[in-house]
C-alpha cells in the first residue's frame, strides 16, 4: 500500500486556471473519489497524479518520494480507462498479459498472474474471447484485470463505470468496493456521479473551478457541506435554499417570514449579513398551516418513488422537495406548513458562501 501526498498542485490551459493549488493527503488504502461536475478538473488531477500531463507547480509526494518529473511507468501507478482502452484483435489472456510481456516478466509469472486477476474477477470462461465478443460490464473487468495485475499499490480509476447501464452500474460498484476490501489498495476514483461516490468512498473530494470544496468522509459531506456550491451539488434532489439576512439575534429573515435559528449549530460566532438557509428533504415535516415555526407553502405535485414519495411545495417564491411516506403523500392537502428541521440545516454566508 502506498500514501499520496498533493501538495499545491497547479495547472493552466492556455492562461486558464484549470487546478489552483490543490492539497490533498490520502493514506495508504484509502479509497479516495474525486467528485465534481464536467470541467471542474477532476480528470485533469487524476492525469497529473498519473504522470499521463504535467503540472506547473506542486509536489506530487508517494510513499515519501516526489514523482514530479517521472513517466508514468516509473510511478507504480496502474490506471483504469473510462473508454477501456482494449485491444480488440487480442484475447482476454494477451489483453491481460500484453503489458508483463513487454516488461520481461518470466512466463510463469505471467500465467500466474492472469489466472489469479481472472478468478478475483470471475473472467475464468472469457480468456479465450476478444472484445468485441464481450458485453460492456466484461470489457470493464478485463480493463480492470489489466490494471491490477501489474501488483501496483495504486489503482487510479478515470470514470470507469460511465459507459455501463444502471443496472449494471449499481452492480459494479459493489464488485468495485468488495475488490477494494479484499486488496487494500490505495485507489483514486474520479466520477461525476454522487451517488458512486457515497456509496464506494472511505472519503470524498469535492471539486469546484480547480479547487477542492471539501475533503471528508461521505456522511459529513452530506450532513455538514463546506460550501453553498457542495450543499447544492451533493444530494438527490438537491438541498432546499432560501436567501435572505441574519439579524445578528438568533433569526434569520426571509420575505418577511423569520425562522428561528437560535438552535442552529453554528461553526463560527453568527453575525448579522446576508446568508442562505439550506435544509435537505428528509429534514423537513409538513404540518398545518399557521403552526408555529413553519413556513407557508403550497403542495405544487408529488412523486411516487415506489418505497416514499416527494412532494414539491411552493414556499417564499421557491421550489421546495420534501420527502413524504406513501400513505402521508396521498393524504396530503394543498395549503400546509413546512417545519424545518433547525439543527440538521445548514447556513452559509451568501458572501463567501462558506459555511456558517
Amino acid at each position: 500500500m502506498s500514501s499520496i501526498s498533493l501538495r499545491q498542485i497547479k495547472k493552466s490551459y492556455a492562461g486558464l486556471d484549470i487546478l489552483k493549488s490543490i492539497d490533498m493527503e490520502i493514506e495508504e488504502g484509502e479509497f479516495v473519489v474525486i467528485l465534481g461536475p464536467s470541467g471542474c478538473g477532476k480528470s485533469t488531477l487524476l492525469n497529473v497524479i498519473a504522470g499521463l500531463d504535467d503540472c506547473d507547480a506542486g509536489q506530487i509526494i508517494i510513499d515519501g518520494k516526489d514523482v514530479i518529473g517521472l513517466e508514468p511507468s516509473q510511478r507504480g501507478l496502474a490506471m483504469v480507462f473510462q473508454s477501456y482502452a482494449l485491444f480488440p484483435a487480442m484475447t482476454v489472456r494477451r489483453n491481460l498479459s500484453f503489458g508483463m510481456e513487454i516488461a520481461g516478466t518470466p512466463k510463469a509469472k505471467i500465467a500466474e498472474k492472469v489466472a489469479w486477476v481472472a478468478k478475483l474477477l470471475q473472467i475464468e470462461a472469457l480468456l479465450e474471447r476478444k472484445p468485441g465478443q464481450l458485453s460492456g460490464g466484461q470489457r470493464q473487468r478485463v480493463a480492470i484485470g489489466r490494471a491490477l495485475v501489474r501488483s501496483s499499490s495504486i489503482c487510479l480509476f478515470d470514470e470507469p463505470l460511465s459507459n455501463l447501464d444502471a443496472k449494471l452500474r449499481a452492480e459494479t460498484r459493489v464488485e468495485l468496493k468488495q475488490l477494494h476490501e479484499t486488496l487494500k489498495s490505495t485507489m483514486i476514483y474520479v466520477t461525476h456521479d454522487q451517488i458512486e461516490a457515497m456509496t464506494m468512498a472511505d472519503r470524498v473530494a469535492v471539486m469546484h473551478k480547480g479547487r477542492v470544496e471539501q475533503f471528508a468522509h461521505p456522511q459529513s459531506i452530506y450532513e455538514k457541506p463546506a460550501s453553498l456550491f457542495v450543499a447544492g451539488f451533493v444530494g438527490s434532489p438537491a438541498m432546499n435554499f432560501l436567501e435572505g439576512r441574519l439579524d445578528g439575534t438568533g433569526r434569520f429573515l426571509s420575505s418577511d417570514v423569520a425562522i428561528d435559528v437560535s438552535e442552529y449549530p453554528f461553526e463560527q460566532p453568527a453575525t448579522a449579513g446576508d446568508a442562505v438557509f439550506g435544509v435537505r428533504c428528509e429534514d423537513i415535516a409538513v404540518v398545518e398551516r399557521g403552526a408555529a415555526g413553519s413556513l407557508p407553502a403550497t403542495l405544487a405535485f408529488i412523486e411516487l418513488l415506489g418505497a416514499d414519495a416527494l412532494g414539491w411545495f411552493d414556499c417564499l417564491g421557491k421550489r421546495f422537495s420534501v420527502r413524504l411516506g406513501i400513505a402521508a403523500a396521498r393524504a396530503m392537502g394543498k395549503d400546509v406548513g413546512l417545519h424545518p428541521a433547525i439543527a440538521k440545516a445548514s447556513l452559509f454566508s451568501l458572501v463567501s458562501e462558506r459555511r456558517l
